[in-house]
């Protein structure tokens, strides 16, 4: 006989491989480089939706889902507002991107990098972002380790060490390809599963649209340090994400557009629905993880539909970092050529994105910590159009590098922080930082000026 934690773990496992085999099974088989780093779309409508699902998808990973739960447990509706603000990335990365297009020639991000800054700050740049790369690995599988077993157990790595590679299997057959086109059934099961989860919470005596208007308390220590933060951050935050930037130029610029702005509405609006699992689990009172624990308290069907969607979401972007990555050491750095040596790169990735895993990396870190870190990419794509020199690139990404190492060591003076709560510092240092960023960053156009 199975006990009922035998026989979740036996779903759950059976989820994982029935998902990864159906991916790989129906995922298409890229031939050229062209359909395996760059998946390019021509029909304006269907470029319009399976980008927007894709952008939207590859966002709500397991991280953010779970990230928008707790914060919903935490502070309330305005904690699920606090972490969709980072979804304006959608609108300004694609007003950006599509500016820079149109009139600026512009193919990708490392072409307008190399053309106003040169190839060091290309190689600088790439630095980053494959931080960033390799931070999704480990912080979304961490996030699968949790619904299979307590951290440092057994079934906790071994289902993250599985679930990583066979994620791997569909991403190395098609690429990019294979990431749009499973994006799309994932975006389709995560709204019914989402659907049929709140439709169970709502049903749920004294729980009601009114208690999720009336949960938290609307003040700055209650999350409106980390709603100003996001805020602040997004103006910065996507050009550091080639899943997301990627994105930006495989189909027509309008549609791009499109798809971008439809994004930032509909990817804001599925977190802050989210984060009612989190209100709920708040309203009776729950501890701990707030979505393992509300699928814990709702038996054993809607614990498994929220693991499916922890599945899809964390394989939804798993699979865009593996791309992602690829593409960049390929085609952006040159640093190989063809198929061969972009799905070598896939694999590398996977390895050394699995390793902080067995290290207790904080997953909330990956998003908040290493987004201050890049606020000196502010200026840089707000003012592309400015004439500025090599100086200014380089002087305001280590400004804003500096901040981002006071908030990790914990250093940035409190003399400096006017509201309390969590996450002060946080928005602090990000509002000290992007008006230090947008000083140095002019200060080599204003010096230009002068000499002339």
């Amino acid at each position: 006989m199975f006990t009922i934690m035998q026989e979740v773990a036996l779903w759950q496992w059976g989820l994982i491989l029935l998902s990864s085999v159906l991916f790989f099974w129906l995922s298409p088989f890229a031939k050229t480089k062209t359909q395996f780093f760059k998946a390019t779309y021509t029909d304006e409508f269907s470029s319009v939706w399976k980008l927007t699902g894709s952008l939207i998808i590859s966002w709500i990973f397991a991280k953010s889902i779970t990230n928008a739960a707790n914060l919903g447990m935490s502070f309330g509706l305005l904690g699920g507002l606090a972490y969709a603000a980072y979804y304006l990335s959608f609108a300004v990365a694609g007003i950006l991107i599509y500016r820079m297009r149109k009139k600026g020639g512009f193919t990708s991000i490392h072409h307008f990098l190399v053309t106003s800054f040169g190839k060091g700050a290309v190689y600088v740049f790439s630095i980053l972002i494959s931080i960033r790369l390799f931070n999704e690995v480990w912080s979304n599988t961490m996030v699968i380790g949790t619904y299979f077993g307590s951290e440092g157990s057994l079934p906790y790595y071994s289902s993250i060490v599985v679930f990583t590679f066979l994620t791997l299997g569909y991403a190395l057959k098609g690429g990019l390809s294979s990431s749009i086109f499973t994006d799309t059934i994932q975006m389709i099961l995560f709204s019914i599963l989402l659907a049929v989860i709140l439709w169970s919470i709502f049903r749920v005596e004294e729980f009601s649209v009114s208690t999720v208007i009336h949960s938290g308390e609307w003040t700055m220590e209650m999350g409106g340090n980390l709603l100003i933060a996001a805020l602040l951050q997004s103006f910065s935050y996507p050009f550091h994400d080639p899943v997301l930037t990627d994105r930006g130029f495989i189909a027509s610029p309008k549609a791009t557009l499109k798809s971008f702005l439809w994004a930032s509405i509909l990817g804001g609006g599925c977190i802050v629905l989210f984060s009612i699992v989190g209100i709920y689990a708040q309203h009776e009172g729950m501890e701990g993880q707030a979505a393992v624990a509300v699928s814990q308290s709702f038996g054993l069907v809607i614990l498994l539909m929220i693991n499916f969607i922890m599945i899809t979401s964390a394989a939804s972007t798993l699979d865009s970092t593996f791309s992602s990555f690829s593409k960049l050491m390929t085609i952006d750095l040159k640093l190989g050529e063809g198929l061969r040596f972009g799905r070598l790169t896939m694999v590398v990735i996977a390895l050394l994105g699995t390793i902080p895993v067995f290290f207790g990396a904080e997953i909330l870190s990956a998003t908040t910590i290493s987004g201050t870190m890049v606020i000196g990419l502010s200026p840089v794509f707000l003012l592309w159009k400015k004439d500025a020199p090599k100086s200014s690139f380089y002087l305001s990404l280590c400004c804003g590098l500096f901040f981002g190492l006071l908030l990790v060591f914990d250093a940035f003076p409190n003399s400096l922080v006017f509201t309390k709560g969590k996450y002060a510092a946080l928005l602090w240092s990000n509002i000290w930082g992007i008006g230090s960023c947008f000083i140095v960053y002019f200060i080599p156009i204003w010096l230009q000026k002068q000499k002339r």
